[in-house]
């Protein structure tokens, strides 16, 4: 046999450090003919078996008893289909040489996957099955450029890194392989020689499904099917739709009774779905399911941005899951957090023995607060890492919207650092450029490719325009958190009343910027945990007071400007902190009725009301669907605006957040008429003390406020009511 491999690669393939396994392994015309090797560990006699006639084309000679095997055919001088017959542990097996197959990645993914402009790099990416030759299996692809050798791992080749190496494409530093038999449901990882000749296992970073901690596998699996977006679900998420968000953590909104272990997602879609719409809630968001290692993270350390977490049942077992609540006519809302990864080593973190998806000095790249890693957002390819799954979720899993986490901590780089702690922009800013255009990118690649699908911005600052378009200069968002306006009312509402009247700017200041950005108003899981106590908890007075003004806090928040967001137990006035390691306290709505049935009670109706008058959604952000009545009555704690629609009717909301009954209380009106009680806090349906205004209330032509026309209320201690003008 002439042109004999060299020996030194032979010793290199079997010991797992050559690069470049196509140039050896496989078919190869050489000065004697046609010649076949490969590498076959623990093999004792390998044939080879032309595939058209089934018969045997030559044996091939073990140039190493570790297992590599060449020879030449005879009488051949062309290439043609083969299969190889190898004989391990006296068994013959029939196998696909994955070394007689061509390159797989078409010039135009490299092309786009290098420039960072592949809208679906995960199409590409990852592991797919399909058929090569008429031979089905596997194609394997990992971003690695500096890796000096990568293999594919798995259940398929006994987890051995010497017998699948890859070949690597030059040109993008992507490393493929095609192996033949592999399939849908076994496990695999990615063997790596990275930068610095150290041996790495990873798991891939586009898996659709991964194992759950503390194993951290990758599974072959199909990209699921598209789900196309409804016009009903898209004008659910419209600036002028009611909007109420149920915020959810899967894990712990009900347990098992028996073992406290979680439900999974077919018994959530049985139980929490139904639960979700009868309380009049609209959209349903998740904390993420990203597959992640640690529990007490909830999430928000992903480590497999692709896979949804097998804590609750299968990836289809989630698409499930979605698709009832969509049946039942919720949009759902997925938490997802681009911002950082934890520095698990079997993910991304110096995923080839270099800073890839991260940046390498820590000023840039560690996240102090969370001692996890930022994302290059500058670096073309992990840029499209993330876009692409952005467009995964909303594609493949009907997805509605994304709520991203932690915005502020992505576009400012002094973000919880001190002086010295950070580097500043090409220009000398303390913003992070690239992280602004990904932003960008990832909302306007949505808006494209998913029209009606929408992003939802968790940001803490003043940065402008989060919520307007990229192309007058914002971050394109859809919608944006107001914390500003979570934290002011949740300041005003634990102070004791007496001390209110003092602090009245707290509950008027958010309309000062209202119209600024499209805001949602959020009563989060970060409300509940952390030594912040319930929100119930935060409520002063005795228990009778504390409901009250729960209860009078939740009819302010559902009336004012902007769509409404709470986090579970929430609705039914949970007394304790949340415990992501255990259910919520259901056991307080049994028994007979009580003051949790009460809120309960209430928010159910606050959702119907709100969305069946459009005065209460339908101008959210627009100047003209909002006016104050009474607004400097800080001496008694009273607040009265108006609620205004498209077509100018009005729904009247008064406040008053001090236990006082305020009698023959007089303010003026925009339009005579009599004026129905719609809603009262204070009503002993709600467990309160039933004081109000015996169902309606009529103007008199008494000026008021500036007003031609008023109304004398009564107005119930520590509640909120609202008012609908009869006939409409």
């Amino acid at each position: 046999m002439s042109d004999r491999v060299d020996r030194d690669v032979i010793n290199a393939l079997i010991n797992g450090h050559f690069a470049d396994p196509f140039s050896v392994l496989g078919m190869h015309i050489t000065s004697a003919g046609v010649e076949v090797r490969a590498l076959l560990p623990d093999a004792t006699e390998v044939w080879v078996i032309e595939t058209k006639t089934g018969r045997k084309a030559g044996k091939l000679e073990c140039l190493d008893s570790r297992g590599f095997f060449s020879g030449v055919m005879a009488r051949r001088k062309n290439p043609f289909r083969y299969q190889l017959a190898v004989i391990w542990h006296g068994q013959q097996n029939l196998i696909d040489d994955p070394y007689r197959f061509g390159t797989l990645t078409q010039e135009l993914d490299i092309w786009l996957l290098s420039e960072g402009t592949h809208q679906r790099p995960y199409e590409t990416l990852g592991a797919h099955a399909c058929t090569l030759d008429g031979i089905p299996g596997t194609r394997f692809s990992v971003w690695a450029p500096n890796a000096r050798r990568v293999s594919v791992v798995g259940q398929f080749n006994y987890w051995d890194g010497r017998r699948h190496p890859m070949r690597l494409r030059r040109e993008s530093g992507i490393w493929e392989l095609f192996i033949p038999g592999a399939q849908n449901g076994q496990l695999y990882k990615f063997e790596l020689i990275d930068a610095n000749g150290e041996l790495r296992v990873k798991a891939d970073p586009y898996a659709f499904e991964s194992q759950m901690r503390p194993d951290n596998a990758s599974l072959i699996c199909g990209l699921p099917d598209k789900i196309l977006q409804t016009e009903a679900r898209s004008k659910a998420n419209a600036f002028d739709a009611p909007i109420s968000i149920y915020e959810v953590h899967l894990g712990s909104w009900r347990r098992h009774t028996d073992n406290n272990y979680w439900l999974s997602y077919q018994e959530l879609a049985d139980q929490l779905i139904p639960y979700v719409k009868e309380m009049g809630f609209t959209h349903i968001e998740l904390l993420p399911i990203n597959e992640h290692p640690f529990d007490g993270s909830w999430g928000y350390q992903p480590t497999n941005l692709y896979a949804p977490t097998r804590r609750f049942g299968t990836r289809d077992d989630f698409r499930y899951f979605v698709n009832a609540a969509h049946a039942a006519g919720l949009n759902v809302v997925l938490d997802w957090v681009p911002g950082h990864f934890p520095t698990d080593d079997f993910s991304l973190a110096r995923f080839d023995g270099t800073a890839l998806y991260e940046h390498s000095d820590p000023r840039e790249g560690f996240h102090q607060d969370w001692k996890t890693l930022i994302y290059n957002y500058g670096r073309r390819e992990v840029s499209n890492y993330l876009v692409g799954n952005a467009l995964y979720w909303v594609e493949r899993f009907g997805i509605d919207a994304l709520r991203v986490d932690a915005v502020a901590s992505m576009i400012y780089r002094d973000y919880s650092r001190k002086d010295g702690e950070w580097i500043p922009n090409e220009y000398g800013g303390r913003e992070n450029l690239e992280a602004i255009e990904f932003l960008r990118n990832t909302n306007r690649t949505l808006g494209e490719q998913v029209p009606g699908a929408v992003s939802i911005a968790e940001e803490s600052t003043d940065f402008p325009g989060v919520s307007r378009p990229s192309s007058d200069g914002g971050l394109g968002f859809w919608f944006k958190w107001n914390l500003g306006w979570m934290h002011d009312t949740l300041d005003y509402m634990k102070l004791d009343p007496i001390y209110r009247k003092h602090h009245h700017d707290k509950m008027t200041f958010g309309m000062i910027y209202n119209h600024t950005e499209n805001f949602v108003l959020p009563l989060s899981h970060d409300e509940v945990v952390h030594g912040k106590k319930s929100i119930l908890d935060r409520m002063p007075g005795d228990a009778w007071q504390k409901f009250a003004n729960l209860r009078a806090y939740y009819a302010w928040m559902w009336a004012f400007p902007g769509k409404k967001l709470l986090f579970m137990g929430n609705e039914f006035a949970q007394g304790r902190e949340w415990n992501h390691d255990s259910s919520l306290d259901w056991h307080l709505l049994e028994g007979g009725d009580n003051w949790h049935h009460g809120v309960q009670r209430l928010v159910r109706d606050l959702n119907f009301t709100y969305r069946h008058h459009r005065a209460l959604h339908e101008l959210d952000f627009d100047s003209y669907g909002f006016e104050w009545l009474v607004v400097e009555d800080a001496e008694n704690s009273i607040f009265v605006f108006v609620r205004r629609d498209r077509q100018g009717n009005e729904i009247i909301v008064a406040s008053n957040f001090t236990p006082v009954v305020r009698h023959n209380y007089r303010f003026g009106v925009n339009q005579p008429g009599s004026w129905r009680e719609e809603l009262n806090t204070d009503s002993m349906h709600y467990h309160g003390s039933n004081t109000g205004n015996g169902g309606a209330v009529h103007t008199d032509a008494i000026p008021s406020h500036g007003r031609e026309h008023s109304l004398s209320l009564t107005l119930p201690p520590l509640a909120t009511i609202w008012l609908v003008r009869e006939g409409e």
